[in-house]
């Protein structure tokens, strides 16, 4: 990436990270750039809308924004997943009766107040009953009463008016579907073309689902899990061990599961990824009144403030940047309650009320170590040395209490770990000794600020240099102030 001083943008001054979702409201290059210097780290492209080609544009568009301002930019392809929907009805829309009978059949008529088609085959005969069939975001609830190869006779909990191709949530059993369709596929072999850094994948019950997943995208790119679905809940720790990052997708969990569980599973979801140093997202309404509002709600700002005093790695702008009126305003009010939220005295007592004990391996000692160094000593920086992120996330895992200098010569790396806690990736050239790190961590620390005449900070790598997963190597040092004008700048 070529250096712009002129565009330098300083460190963000905190750590937890901004994911955006683009949309109609934030696509052009000009909002782009508006979004990344007011604090978007991410940009989450949504694959359940707009074409290839409009898509391909808005990555061109981020990846001109790193050239520009020299910092490395995740881009989070999501997508779609299976949708299940009833069909269509002879008027467009009917009315189901409260408590009344309501049968969803695989005949393709129309439907009416009575009846719709459900053109899904693999649903019939699996419900039993008992279980619930949500429609329209939950907004109707039915109850089975009996179900066979044919017919899904349901009892209406909750009525209401129903209209062509609404959405159906079977929370109570797992379904039968792969979590990637066709479109999804073409969507997937897109992104990777593309060189997308992480893949969200939806619709995850199982962990074979991830399987499939990894095999398509060919040791391109992250995979993130988004749960959404009870099903993963249940084979969470099984599913985290697939991925490589995981999404809380509450949107989806809060239709499926009662609202009053949707917050202690959000904490539960990010502790057991913390547990094992893989970033986690909290997504969906973090700032929902501002799709049309300049300000948001208190309870908004509690909930993205609670998010970050979690120990989350980023949270997540989805329609407020998309399709809202006022996306440079909700990016910048986001980075404000982190911010506010990470200067609170109390906060990384909180960030750590989470254990996270060091496996018994020499890399894990010395991260756990560059957390105590830096709460003993005074540093301004742990400056990281590595090829694959592997280092830098065991260090982000232990939630040091300064930030983390990522140098890495991957481009693929530096992106990838634009949404891990606390890093500040930078692409610079390999290093070959122990002289020539030292000397490279210094200058770099000086050249992006985090750093000055005086300062110590903490250097981590591993010997021999180039070697995945050697990290073996920590050591502390002090900063001249002159050793950018000695390299010659």
């Amino acid at each position: 990436m070529a250096k712009s001083p002129s565009h330098k943008l300083a460190p963000r001054g905190r750590k937890v990270k901004i994911l955006a979702t683009v949309g109609p409201a934030s696509s052009s290059p000009e909002m782009l750039r508006k979004l990344f210097k007011a604090g978007v780290d991410a940009f989450r492209v949504n694959m359940s809308h707009g074409e290839h080609a409009v898509h391909a544009g808005t990555i061109a568009a981020i990846r001109e924004m790193e050239k520009e301002f020299s910092r490395p930019i995740a881009i989070f392809c999501d997508l779609q997943g299976p949708k299940l929907r009833v069909g269509k009805f002879k008027d467009g829309r009917a009315v189901i009766r409260h408590s009344g009978h309501f049968t969803l059949d695989r005949n393709p008529e129309p439907g009416d107040e009575t009846r719709v088609e459900l053109p899904h085959p693999e649903l019939f005969g699996l419900l039993e009953k008992g279980q619930r069939l949500l429609i329209n975001d939950g907004k109707i609830q039915l109850k089975v009463i009996r179900a066979d190869e044919n017919e899904i006779l349901c009892s209406a909990v909750v009525g209401g008016v129903i209209s062509d191709r609404k959405g159906v949530n079977v929370p109570d059993a797992e379904i039968p579907i792969p979590a990637l369709t066709e479109k999804d596929r073409r969507d997937l072999a897109f992104a990777v073309q593309q060189g997308a850094d992480w893949i969200g994948l939806s619709f995850v019950q199982r962990p074979e689902d991830l399987a499939e997943a990894r095999k398509l995208m060919g040791g391109y790119g992250a995979l993130c899990a988004k749960i959404e679905k009870p099903m993963a809940v249940r084979r969470l720790d099984e599913i985290l061990e697939m991925c490589d990052g995981v999404m809380v997708a509450r949107g989806d969990l809060g239709v499926e599961l009662l609202p009053e569980e949707v917050p202690p599973l959000q904490k539960k979801i990010v502790n057991k990824a913390r547990m094992l140093g893989k970033p986690v997202i909290v997504a969906t309404q973090m700032l929902e009144s501002m799709i049309e509002s300049p300000a948001p709600t208190r309870a908004e700002v509690s909930d993205v403030a609670n998010a970050v005093y979690d120990g989350a790695d980023a949270v997540m702008l989805s329609a407020e940047t998309a399709a809202g009126e006022w996306p440079e305003e909700a990016v910048t009010i986001m980075d404000r309650i982190a911010v506010q939220v990470e200067r609170d005295d109390s906060y990384l007592a909180r960030v750590r009320f989470l254990d996270t004990p060091p496996d018994a391996t020499t890399a894990d000692a010395l991260s756990h170590a560059c957390m105590t160094i830096a709460d003993t000593v005074l540093v301004s920086a742990i400056t990281v040395f590595t090829g694959s992120g592997s280092t830098a996330r065991r260090v982000a895992r232990e939630r040091p209490s300064v930030p983390m200098l990522v140098l890495t010569p991957s481009n693929r790396t530096a992106r990838r770990v634009a949404l891990l806690w606390g890093a500040h990736p930078v692409i610079t050239k390999d290093i070959g000794s122990f002289e020539e790190m030292i000397a490279k961590g210094k200058r770099m620390a000086l050249r992006h600020g985090f750093g000055k005449a005086g300062s110590k900070m903490i250097a981590l790598a591993g010997v021999p240099f180039g070697t995945p997963g050697s990290t073996n190597l920590l050591h502390v040092v002090t900063l001249a102030g002159d050793e950018l004008e000695r390299h010659g700048g």
